[in-house]
């Protein structure tokens, strides 16, 4: 299928475009470089063969991109897991998750869904991280779209009527799976709530009503789950220097530092639950509703099912009963747990780097991050 010319700039590559972006993804020396170290027992001229080799885009991601994720989640995690409420779904749903990592989060879907439905999503990606023409270029072979953030207010309009019209493409017409973020950019204390920005850009395809056009979409949540988060020193270090400057903002460099942490760092167990569509919670809403309060109660069935499908580990008990007190979980954890636990913990602030370092404040974000699906996952099931 052929896509409308208008979304050229932002849509993944068609296969037909793969040879001539392979070729220049080859002539470039800083794509080089990251691929030769992410497949170092292979000779470049052999890489460059297999990419020569793929005819389409999931090709490619069957040929290298799998087998790169496969070496990482054996070399930093204890296992990858799915479970979901109904697989008959997965094929054209879209995918609103909860986000901790920039570039896994949706890769380790990715891999679920290649041998789930020997299938893979569309992802979503802000140009913020496009920061080599090579990534661009490298991101949509592999399925991703390109959000556009920095914009008018003008600009930014038609842009998100733009993007929302090809989601709706991408799931109804082609009937491709899609994954996007609940929110802009990821929930760094964990605190998980979808946007309703998000889902008014996702009806913006349409001017009829916004539950009609949400239900176009086959929203599936989707709840992932990380033992440890390798960037949640990198988080709290970032939430210090907002809190001590509220103008802070994050630089090039740091986007770059937090994707390789998030990529090299250890994991030890992942776990995605996809819950069913919601159209059936959907059709149950108020017809007289606003539109405004359409979305606040579309974004709170979203919501419930992510928080209830969360997984948990000790880390998650433990911190939860350190940051509030509750020891309603305490055996959910061992004294040898706790030990270790102590140890991570003062092991991922030692690494934080700031010259009027707030120990105490540092210590409490970290907690945060793991305590806070805990809560979220007691509101949304009591």
């Amino acid at each position: 299928m052929i896509a409308p010319t208008e979304f050229d700039d932002i849509r993944p590559y068609a296969p037909e475009e793969l040879p001539a972006i392979f070729e220049e993804l080859i002539a470039d020396a800083e794509f080089k470089e990251m691929i030769t170290r992410a497949f170092p027992q292979l000779s470049y001229e052999q890489i460059c063969g297999a990419m020569r080799t793929c005819k389409t885009n999931l090709e490619f991601q069957k040929a290298l991109v799998k087998p790169f994720l496969h070496t990482l989640l054996e070399k930093l995690s204890k296992g990858l897991e799915l479970t979901c409420d109904n697989k008959e779904q997965l094929s054209d749903a879209l995918y609103i998750s909860n986000h901790r990592d920039i570039i896994l989060d949706s890769a380790f879907l990715d891999v679920l869904l290649v041998d789930a439905i020997n299938n893979t999503v569309e992802i979503a990606i802000g140009d913020n991280l496009l920061i080599r023409p090579w990534i661009k270029k490298l991101v949509r072979v592999n399925r991703s779209f390109i959000v556009q953030r920095s914009l008018t207010m003008r600009e930014l309009l038609a842009s998100s009527k733009r993007l929302s019209s090809y989601i709706r493409y991408a799931i109804v017409d082609k009937k491709q799976p899609v994954w996007i973020a609940q929110r802009e950019g990821r929930a760094k204390d964990s605190n998980d709530f979808t946007a309703e920005s998000v889902l008014k850009m996702l009806a913006m395809h349409t001017s009829g009503d916004p539950i009609e056009a949400l239900k176009a979409l086959n929203i599936a949540p989707t709840s992932i789950s990380y033992e440890y988060d390798p960037c949640d020193y990198l988080k709290a270090k970032e939430f210090q220097q907002k809190r001590d400057n509220p103008e802070h903002k994050k630089s090039p460099f740091d986007d770059l530092l937090n994707m390789q942490t998030g990529l090299f760092g250890y994991k030890g167990h992942i776990h995605y639950h996809v819950a069913k569509c919601i159209n059936d919670e959907l059709d149950a809403l108020d017809a007289n509703l606003g539109k405004g309060e359409k979305f606040a109660a579309a974004a709170k069935i979203i919501d419930r099912a992510i928080h209830s499908n969360y997984r948990f580990w000790p880390i998650n008990y433990y911190f939860y009963e350190l940051l509030t007190g509750d020891t309603r979980f305490a055996d959910m954890y061992t004294a040898e747990d706790k030990v270790a636990l102590d140890g991570y913990l003062a092991g991922q602030l030692e690494k934080i780097d700031l010259p009027n370092k707030d120990v105490p404040f540092l210590r409490g974000k970290i907690l945060e991050m793991y305590a806070n699906p805990v809560i979220n996952y007691i509101k949304a099931t009591e």
